[in-house]
């Protein structure tokens, strides 16, 4: 962008910028209350801590089905079996679940790409603004000194 007079001022650019705006929240606030409960469970699932959670699960029931007094125990013994189909069970209702969640991570992801392509665009923008100011500076300073000269 070439500029035939001086260019815009600080206060001109202030003018023009628009505030900037946290996307995240933004995007959070765009999405249904399904769309949440999804990004919930997808964040919660894909943790460490839920992981750590269904192996302690999984071991206290093998442990207290095959340690328990006989009476006591709430599984005969092909328990693990049952354990195994539920589990199953269980990755068949949360896969859809995590992938819909990944969607709208995904979504939310292309949302940032655009929003640092636009503070792109403005940075871009403000060097060619920073850039027409010196080259007016070195203009002004190379008339000086040309006129100096002559005295």
């Amino acid at each position: 962008m070439e500029y035939k007079h001086n260019p815009p001022t600080l206060a001109e650019l202030r003018q023009t910028r628009k505030p900037v705006r946290n996307d995240r929240i933004q995007h959070l606030q765009t999405l249904s209350f399904s769309e949440r409960f999804a990004v919930f469970i997808h964040r919660y699932v894909g943790s460490i801590g839920f992981f750590f959670s269904i192996i302690v699960w999984t071991v206290g029931w093998l442990a207290w089905n095959m340690f328990a007094p006989i009476e006591m125990r709430f599984d005969p013994a092909p328990a693990f079996v049952i354990w195994i189909f539920v589990s199953n069970i269980l990755q068949l209702v949360l896969l859809p679940v995590i992938m819909v969640g990944q969607n709208i991570e995904g979504r939310a992801a292309e949302w940032r790409a655009q929003m640092d392509f636009d503070i792109n665009k403005k940075a871009e923008h403000e060097v060619e603004v920073i850039i027409a100011h010196l080259e007016n500076q070195n203009e002004l300073l190379l008339e000086l000194i040309r006129k100096v000269e002559r005295k």
